[in-house]
């Protein structure tokens, strides 16, 4: 989330686990990434249009200035909200790297309600932390960055020893990953308390980050465990069992031809998992 902005400026289901959407589709990435990109658009339009500017600044981005004048669906709005490329294009990215693998394993409702509450507490402290700490009610935000945030650290809760790639080159592991992240929004938000700091709302990834964590902890750790548990060993559950010999059969009668794109994507998970080392 970038800060310091003016206000107004189908596989068949596993048992107590997550149902991915009708026919084993996932919604909620390409869905939250289509409206981000909508969002964008009317921001760049906006560029000649002081009218659609200003609709944009009032109802986009978030401030305890806009909170106090009752716009409170800023606290969601905003996280839908980029109007450099580089913001979206890195969200996005980052959101679609990790977002496509803890929907499937949580279930498109379960990843849409996590998604849009870490936004709104990513909402909240950077208000918060706006007005208390940088006594700047005013201080506008937009990203996604803050949800994003909360994805990451519950990604890395989850599956903490897997690797992934600083910069897109460097391997990690998840959790370390994470840490670092906080740790240089803790040093950005202390750099910003002193006067100085880039324009980074790093109150927003930190309310993101503290929900994954939260929610992890008191929810999806406990609902997901046994799942996460199977998934890291490799195992196959009893519903993945039948559905790769209903798929064998298919195979059988008519070919790999007569796959549909839900029993292919089935198929490409299994290898991924079993192809992966531990």
């Amino acid at each position: 989330m970038v800060s310091g902005l003016p206000p107004r400026e189908n596989p068949r289901p596993v048992p107590n686990a997550p149902r991915p959407a009708a026919g084993g589709r996932l919604l909620a990435v390409p869905v939250i990434i289509g409206l981000n990109v909508v969002v964008f658009v009317a921001w760049w339009a906006s560029s000649g249009s002081p009218l659609l500017r200003a609709l944009m600044a009032l109802n986009f981005v978030v401030s305890t200035a806009h909170l106090k004048a009752g716009l409170v669906w800023t606290l969601v709005t905003s996280e839908f909200s980029h109007i450099e490329f580089w913001h979206i294009a890195i969200n996005m990215f980052v959101l679609w790297s990790f977002g496509r693998l803890l929907e499937r394993l949580w279930g498109t409702r379960t990843f849409t309600g996590f998604f849009l509450v870490a936004a709104v507490i990513a909402s909240v402290s950077h208000c918060g932390v706006s007005s208390l700490l940088l006594g700047d009610g005013t201080r506008g935000a937009v990203g996604a960055s803050g949800a994003v945030s909360g994805l990451l650290v519950a990604y890395a809760l989850t599956f903490p020893r897997h690797r992934i790639y600083l910069f897109g080159v460097v391997p990690i592991p998840a959790m370390v990953g994470a840490l670092g992240f906080i740790a240089l929004d803790l040093w950005g938000l202390f750099a910003q308390t002193q006067g100085g700091g880039l324009a980074i709302g790093h109150g927003a990834h930190l309310g993101g980050a503290l929900a994954g964590a939260l929610m992890y902890r008191l929810y999806l750790r406990d609902r997901f465990g046994e799942k996460v548990a199977a998934l890291t060993r490799g195992d196959l559950s009893r519903a993945e069992v039948a559905e790769l010999e209903r798929i064998r059969v298919k195979v059988r009668d008519r070919g790999v031809a007569g796959l549909d794109s839900s029993e292919h994507e089935f198929l490409m998970r299994l290898r991924d998992r079993f192809s992966r080392p531990n």
